[in-house]
């Protein structure tokens, strides 16, 4: 898609599950690489976006986007579920080219509008929302469709 200063901003896939399941891991968040293959393959079948940020090795960022219809909006809307930063690479404008790569994206297949899920307990991403030119949109829940073992 696109690199500044050695970055490449690039199309994921699944032979980069490996880089991405450590990429999760150095956020807390374990993910067996091969399943994590699966779960890419299976996103770019549905039609998701998923970017890499990739120096010189494993990769630095990753952004997740689904686009979809809403009776709100004659234009699709863009949602980004994932996006994340490795630790050690944070305040380097990653994040910002990543979800600058995303709205691209996102108004190539005709989207008028890109949101962001934001965690409640992420500090410092309701500013870094609002330095990309994010507001606030309103509140998200959650309702789990199968039990839980």
């Amino acid at each position: 898609m696109g690199s500044r200063y050695g970055l490449e901003i690039r199309a994921a896939n699944a032979t980069d599950a490996g880089g991405i399941a450590a990429l999760l891991a150095a956020s807390g968040e374990a993910v067996d690489p091969q399943r994590l293959g699966a779960r890419l393959e299976a996103l770019r079948q549905d039609g998701a976006t998923v970017l890499l940020a990739v120096a010189w090795g494993p990769p630095s960022g990753l952004v997740v986007m689904h686009r979809h219809r809403s009776l709100a909006s004659d234009l699709p809307v863009a949602r980004i579920d994932a996006l994340l930063v490795d630790p050690e690479e944070r305040r380097k404008g990653i994040g910002r080219l990543l979800v600058k790569a995303a709205a691209q994206a996102a108004r190539v297949t005709g989207c008028g509008l890109l949101c962001l899920e934001v965690a409640a307990n992420r500090p410092g991403l309701a500013e870094f929302c609002a330095a990309t030119g994010f507001a606030p949109g309103g509140a998200t829940f959650e309702r789990p469709l199968r039990k839980r073992s």
